[in-house]
């Protein structure tokens, strides 16, 4: 089973060259390029009476008109989990991106705390199971260099022909869409006018419909998982 894995551990930082333009991000989502925002304090003024990320002339900027029930759907005679493994790698790869390219408007400063709509915060648990509050680009860091890891690892994606998927498979998956939610979630709730700012909310629309519209289909987030930001999805997925 062949398969790219974006080399990185976790959320690190990407250098960009000077001649590197927001316009890199109006290509299709799926060849986004890497770049920082370059202004800290690039940001735009919205009313706080109106969630920015639910004002309808922004939300309905989408980069495709593609069906993506269609686009999420099995397709014929391939096996369910290849096909829930591959569309995992890709979501992961363009989550990574946009929070590279969202990073310099999250910090420990601005973000000393990993949170979503509603003030639901989200605490990253360690090996021994203990519970840590920590910022959100820490919070987002481990969450990325976590699911590198499971993504890395063969006895979880095996690369090699006749290789199977571990008995354990759907339930790592659906950890890895839980961490790719709330990474989502949180750029959504607190960076969205940083994306219009730079003209990329187009794509992380797209990308989180799709996102939205797969876990949905394949059963891979709890209800409760998504309940805080469920007045969003609607709007993305009517």
């Amino acid at each position: 089973m062949g398969r790219s894995i974006l080399d990185m551990g976790g959320c690190q930082s990407y250098s960009s060259s000077d001649e590197e333009d927001v316009s890199a991000l109006k290509a299709n989502y799926t060849n986004v390029s890497l770049f920082k925002v370059k202004n800290n304090s690039l940001h735009i003024v919205l009313s706080a009476e109106v969630k920015p990320y639910l004002k309808d002339h922004f939300l309905s900027r989408r980069i495709t008109d593609l069906d993506l029930l269609t686009l999420s759907a099995l397709p014929h005679g391939l096996d369910q989990q290849e096909w829930i493994a591959t569309n995992t790698v890709s979501f992961f790869q363009h989550t990574t991106l946009f929070f590279s390219a969202l990073s310099d408007c999250c910090s420990t400063t601005t973000c000393p705390a990993a949170k979503s709509s509603g003030n639901i915060l989200y605490e990253w648990t360690d090996d021994q199971g203990k519970k840590l509050k920590c910022s959100a680009p820490i919070y987002i860091d481990y969450a990325l260099s976590y699911i590198q890891e499971i993504l890395a690892d063969e006895r979880v994606l095996p690369t090699k022909a006749g290789s199977a998927f571990p008995s354990g498979f759907m339930f790592l998956i659906q950890k890895i869409f839980v961490m790719l939610f709330r990474t989502l979630a949180h750029l959504f709730s607190v960076h969205y006018q940083d994306a219009i700012a730079v003209e990329i909310h187009p794509h992380l629309n797209t990308l989180f419909t799709h996102f939205i519209t797969f876990s949905h289909m394949f059963r891979l987030l709890e209800p409760s998982e998504t309940a805080p930001i469920d007045e969003l999805i609607a709007v993305l997925t009517h």
